[in-house]
């Protein structure tokens, strides 16, 4: 119970500080600015990729690929197009804000039309997934913007001690 709202407190204040709900109307410019212990972010300050001349991506990205194919693509499919079950997330990551993902993915999203209803279920308890919100983000948006393919990575960065510790206290390790 503890970790759960461990990770719901993490997932809405992240939320709340990336500016709440909203798509943005012009999708922010996915280059990495700055590096902050590891992780690479854009000049808004939302997680992104790194993909070097020789193809190594950041750790970031090659864990989000990992998260995707354990919890994601059944559903969304295997590179992030979507299928007959759901619709396709890698366009989405192209004008969906930060903050708009996280809730997506830790409240669930009910959609339901004359010609069909799909639901996202919530995530926010499945420290599987959201312990690894940025690193899916991460994975999606570099996918959104062709800067990944759609097989592993062959070549990452080393994991960041940061990355190491912040799972440690997501999964409730010591």
């Amino acid at each position: 119970m503890l970790l759960r709202t461990v990770c719901f407190v993490v997932a809405t204040i992240a939320l709340v500080a990336s500016g709440g709900f909203t798509f943005a109307d012009d999708a922010v410019d996915p280059t990495a600015v700055k590096s902050e212990d590891g992780k690479y972010l854009d000049k808004e300050g939302n997680p992104t990729f790194k993909v070097a001349a020789d193809g190594t991506v950041d750790w970031y990205t090659y864990s989000g690929y990992r998260r995707y194919h354990a919890d994601c693509h059944v559903c969304h499919g295997p590179d992030g197009e979507g299928s007959t079950y759901a619709p396709g997330l890698k366009n989405s990551l192209k004008t969906m804000s930060y903050g708009g993902f996280l809730d997506v993915v830790a409240s669930g999203r009910k959609n339901v039309s004359t010609s069909q209803g799909n639901v996202m279920p919530a995530f926010g308890d499945n420290p599987n997934v959201a312990c690894y919100m940025d690193d899916l983000y991460v994975y999606l948006r570099a996918r959104a913007y062709d800067a990944v393919g759609r097989t592993r990575p062959a070549k990452h960065e080393d994991k960041p001690p940061a990355a190491k510790q912040a799972e440690d206290a997501c999964m409730g390790k010591r």
